[in-house]
This record gives C-alpha cells, sequence and structure tokens, in this order.
C-alpha cells in the first residue's frame, strides 16, 4: 500500500487500499475496487487530492505506521460536531472532546512512529476537522518526545484540536482571538489550552499575529501547534513532499519558530513515510518499506531485486530524491 496523488492513478495497475468518503462520512469508494474513469473524474470536481492505493511496487507494505481510518473518521465527527455546537452557539460538549484527546494521546503513547492521513484526501467540508486531528497527533507526537506528562499532553491535545475553532464564530476578529476568547471561558478547559489557539500564528521574532509576540513570550504548546499546524498545511493543502516540507521549516528555524523545537519535530516526524518510491545515491530506485527507529533512516526495497535494507545500517547510502509514480 502506497499514498499517491490522485493524478498519479492508473487504472491497469492500481487498486483502491483505503476507501474515499464523501462530506457526510460516508464510504463513496470501498476498498479493493478499481476507480472507474467516471468516478475518477467525480473525485477530482469533489478536490479529492490524495487516495491510498495497492499495487505491484507497493507489495507488503502495510503503512502500520498511520492511524486507522475508522478511528481518523471518528476523530474527525467530534471535533466537526464540536465546532458546528461553537458555531450555533451551543454548549460544547468538552466530555466528549477529552474521550477523544484521551484516545489519541494513547495511540501516540503506544506508537514509535505515526504519520498523517492528509486532510485533503478528504471533500473540502470536512478538511478544517481533518487538520486538526492531524496537528494533535503531530504536537503530540512532540508533546511525548519532549517529556511533558498525562495532564500536559491533555491540554496540549485539547488546544490543538480546537486551535481553529475561531474560525467558525461570527465575528470580525481574527479566528485566533475568537477561538481564545470562546475557550477560555470553558470552564473545563485549560487556559493554557485557550493560549494554543491565541499563539498559534504568532513566530519566534516577534513578526507574527495577533499580539507581535517574540521568543519566551509564547507558549511552549503554541510553539509546537504552530510548526505541526504548517507542516500539515505544507503536506495537505500545497501537497508538498513531507521531506521537503520538514526543509521549509528548518528554513524558517529561528525566524517563525524555536529552533529547539524544530530539531525535534524534523528529528520525530518521518521525512520518508512508507510507500514513498525514491532514488538512491547508487542510482537505483526504491521504495521505503517502514520505519523501526530513526525517523530520516527507514528501510527501502529496491525496485528491480527486491532486496530489502535498511538504511541505518548502510550509512553512506542516502535518499537523493522522490520519484513520481
Amino acid at each position: 500500500m502506497r499514498l499517491i496523488l490522485l493524478d498519479e492513478y492508473n487504472e491497469q495497475t492500481m487498486q483502491l487500499a483505503k476507501p474515499i468518503y464523501d462530506r457526510h462520512r460516508r464510504v463513496l469508494l470501498a476498498a479493493g475496487r478499481k476507480i472507474d474513469p467516471k468516478y475518477l473524474e467525480r473525485l477530482k470536481q469533489m478536490d479529492i487530492r490524495y487516495i491510498f492505493v495497492d499495487d505491484a511496487v507497493s507489495e507488503g507494505i502495510t503503512m502500520e505506521e498511520l492511524l486507522d481510518m475508522p478511528s481518523w473518521m471518528d476523530a474527525i465527527e467530534i471535533v466537526q460536531q464540536a465546532f458546528e455546537t461553537v458555531k450555533t452557539k451551543q454548549s460544547l460538549d468538552v466530555r466528549n472532546v477529552f474521550k477523544l484527546v484521551a484516545k489519541l494521546v494513547d495511540e501516540v503513547n503506544k506508537r514509535k512512529v505515526l504519520t498523517i492521513i492528509p486532510s485533503t484526501s478528504l471533500e473540502a467540508d470536512l478538511r478544517l476537522y481533518a487538520h486538526c486531528v492531524n496537528v494533535t497527533l503531530l504536537a503530540l507526537q512532540i508533546g511525548k518526545k519532549i517529556g511533558l506528562n498525562s495532564l500536559q499532553l491533555r491540554d496540549l491535545a485539547v488546544g490543538a484540536l480546537l486551535h481553529d475553532i475561531g474560525k467558525v464564530m461570527d465575528g470580525k476578529e481574527e479566528h485566533t482571538v475568537k477561538g481564545f476568547e470562546y475557550l477560555r471561558k470553558e470552564r473545563e478547559i485549560s487556559l493554557l489550552a485557550a493560549h494554543v489557539a491565541y499563539q498559534h500564528h504568532e513566530f519566534h521574532d516577534g513578526t507574527g499575529a495577533p499580539r507581535g509576540l517574540n521568543g519566551e513570550q509564547i507558549h511552549l504548546y503554541a510553539k509546537i501547534c504552530a510548526i505541526a499546524n504548517e507542516f500539515e498545511h505544507l503536506v495537505s493543502s500545497q501537497q508538498i513532499p513531507p521531506h521537503e516540507a520538514l526543509e521549509i521549516l528548518m528554513a524558517k528555524s529561528g525566524s517563525h519558530h524555536s529552533q529547539e523545537i524544530v530539531r525535534l519535530f524534523v528529528e520525530n516526524i518521518p521525512a520518508y513515510p512508507p510507500g514513498t518510491r525514491v532514488k538512491m545515491s547508487n542510482g537505483k530506485e526504491a521504495i521505503v518499506t517502514k520505519i523501526i527507529s530513526h525517523m530520516q533512516r527507514p528501510y527501502v526495497r529496491y525496485l528491480d531485486t527486491h532486496e530489502e535494507i535498511s538504511l541505518i545500517d548502510h550509512p553512506s547510502l542516502l535518499i537523493v530524491e522522490t520519484v513520481s509514480v
């Protein structure tokens, strides 16, 4: 199994590995089938940009590093319900949010590696909520690495999950301000979680918004969320490969983002997720099969000989570029 851009789909050699959902979270196309040309055109009209496929090249790749699709869709539903509750000026079901946070923390804690499903593998109506789930999963991985305790991870996750909630609220203020003003009045939600919504567009050098905070004035949780937020946007919305998205974050290290947190992010988020086709420094083409410990030194399988090797055991062998289908 591997993730590809919809435009790369080949009906002759590929079939769906994971279902495609409509805006009501119903299965539109089931796994295990080919995509008819008329359905392919419909998916393009729906602006679905990524799909998971099985083909000969990716045979045997399980992508266990992903959160399973049903759990991801359940999480998206809970975030959607929370946002719609706020949009319609009803009372937020904080207990439901906390239950979801507990599940996401558990998912991150029990895994060495967790990669995200791009939010643009869904219709536009669901992307905001999928984006928030993905940002939370990314942020929790950094919080875990920093050594945050369970209560701190909960506050980080609640803040990340609701960081964009101001986008569905009325008013002329920036979404960061609206989200903060709402969340800080929720007695069961930590003020620190509310500050994630408030500060996630602040920059390390003081050029961000809404208050132009800098450096240590920005809370740790907001710094983490800001990096996760940008990475998710780069990969999902701008369709930038993860290794290039990490390079962009490193280029902004010290200006937009904290150098230390960017370093931790790069060390703990896979640059080449399983299923990525690559060209090696020895000239051979390969596919990434799995990641055991080192995020930037995965296992790869040569396309010609099918030999699988660990790049940790071959320190002079490098990935030089990714290869499209």
